[in-house]
């Protein structure tokens, strides 16, 4: 199977049958996030615990990249230390601004995993905003209950 036909099955599998999706209970910070472009818009809610994303519940709207990239970004991140979630978003971003001229380690790869079917979304500017939506709303939402955690 082409690695293009591979990966774009990995997006309409996610798209389909999303990942973490639905709100949860209790959640330490909740934010929402929309990408006027193109009406994706997306609620996200995080539970931290110890350190770590416990609990991560998404809902939203909007094309394919932008909801299989959120249910993507959610399977990787729930169970994952918080340094280790930042650091994949860092990744993904990197990977968004490459123009399809990733230039990812081969770990870099592996650690994001299914993410990686989105490196010919970066072909297009226009999408790019799209695929970053869930990412950049967890980054949000877990700076948001760190700070709500931390000692004043």
């Amino acid at each position: 199977m082409p690695m293009d036909s591979m990966y774009q099955q990995i997006i309409l599998d996610h798209y389909k049958h999303p990942q973490n999706r639905g709100q949860i209970e209790p959640f330490d910070a909740e934010v929402h996030h929309v990408n006027p472009t193109c009406g994706d818009e997306v609620t996200l809610r995080v539970r931290l615990s110890d350190g770590e994303i416990a609990e991560l519940g998404w809902v939203g709207e909007g094309c394919s990249i932008s909801q299989a990239s959120t249910s993507v970004m959610s399977d990787l991140v729930v169970g994952k230390p918080v340094s280790n979630a930042l650091h994949l978003q860092e990744k993904f971003l990197e990977l968004m601004q490459s123009q399809g001229q990733s230039e990812l380690t081969d770990d870099e790869a592996e650690a994001l995993d299914d993410a990686v079917a989105f490196e010919g979304v970066s072909k297009y500017p226009a999408r790019v905003k799209c695929a970053l939506l869930g990412w950049m709303a967890m980054k949000s939402a877990v700076a948001e209950a760190s700070s709500a955690s931390a000692p004043a």
